[in-house]
């Protein structure tokens, strides 16, 4: 399916991969940290009981250091599962760290001809904005290793097979009224900082962001929001959405606010409504998030609703 609106690569509109249907095949590999059978066992069985054919890649389980292979062997699975015309969606198996690694290692640009979902979050993000850029929307949700929660892996089935995951938030007392549209887009905050001043630097102009993060200390937090506001990138958003700010950390000396109070202080300047505690990142449940689609965020006192266009 296309939708008619330019990306940031220039290209004429948006691809969205077909839903699921039960017989289709789907792939996992694992671009980042090692991962076990027995930790994807569960994720494994469950893609079966939906009615898929699950494949998975070539060096899925190989170790190297603290990757799950060489950088040439996860990028050489992606790549086969991408070009692979039997396989309609692409799970990352895990986060952890080494996606970004292998950003110039493989070829996404199939994907506008041939779309596939690609599935993922925290690590993961690094492909969310390459995707974005190409024009390819994705899905931010939970992962093999991470299917033992029954919301998450519920909400990642609706996504992939169709079904409507606009959602609807309790208030917040740091929420900022208003209503925007714009497309989706975001993920892991320190994942989006890092990819600043590369090829792959996220360029949400009339995007609504998505923000989430975990065991980041609270000064880097302010850091990281400070380099995407100084950069001129926060400006140009139309509105924000935070999701888990997961176990973060603090030093001897307090900074002295919480991670929400943070973000609230960089996002409250911009005239654009921001909606707190959406249910995604690292956390449980992690409901699934359709990156790259366009979507309306309407934040009152009464509540905050996030509805796919």
């Amino acid at each position: 399916m296309t939708d008619t609106d330019s990306n940031p690569n220039g290209n004429a509109s948006f691809i969205r991969p077909a839903c699921l249907r039960q017989g289709d095949a789907v792939g996992i590999c694992a671009p980042a940290r090692k991962v076990s059978s027995d930790e994807i066992r569960q994720a494994v069985q469950t893609m079966e009981l939906w009615g898929l054919r699950v494949k998975l890649g070539k060096n899925l389980f190989a170790e190297h250091n603290l990757f799950a292979g060489a950088d040439e062997q996860r990028a050489a699975d992606l790549q086969a599962l991408i070009d692979d015309t039997d396989v309609r969606a692409v799970f990352f198996a895990r986060g952890g760290y080494g996606s970004a690694r292998l950003l110039q290692k493989v070829d996404f640009s199939k994907l506008r001809t041939s779309p596939k979902w690609l599935v993922g979050y925290s690590d993961a993000t690094a492909f969310h904005l390459a995707l974005y850029r190409l024009g390819v929307e994705s899905l931010h949700a939970a992962m093999p290793f991470c299917f033992s929660d029954a919301a998450s892996v519920d909400s990642l089935y609706a996504a992939l097979f169709g079904q409507d995951v606009s959602r609807q938030l309790a208030p917040h007392e740091l929420n900022v009224e208003g209503a925007a549209t714009g497309r989706l887009t975001g993920g892991n905050l320190s994942i989006i900082y890092s990819l600043q001043a590369t090829p792959y630097a996220l360029l949400p102009d009339g995007a609504v962001l998505f923000v989430e993060d975990v065991d980041e200390y609270l000064y880097h937090l302010d850091r990281m929001a400070l380099n995407l506001a100084l950069s001129g990138k926060l400006g140009k958003i139309k509105a924000l959405l935070v999701g888990g700010m997961t176990n973060m950390k603090d030093n001897a000396t307090p900074y002295g606010k919480s991670a929400y109070e943070i973000i609230y202080e960089h996002a409250r300047q911009l005239n654009i409504p921001v909606a707190f505690g959406f249910p995604a990142g690292h956390q449980t449940p992690n409901m699934a998030l359709s990156l790259g689609r366009r979507v309306q965020l309407t934040v009152s006192s009464a509540r905050a609703e996030l509805r796919y266009l």
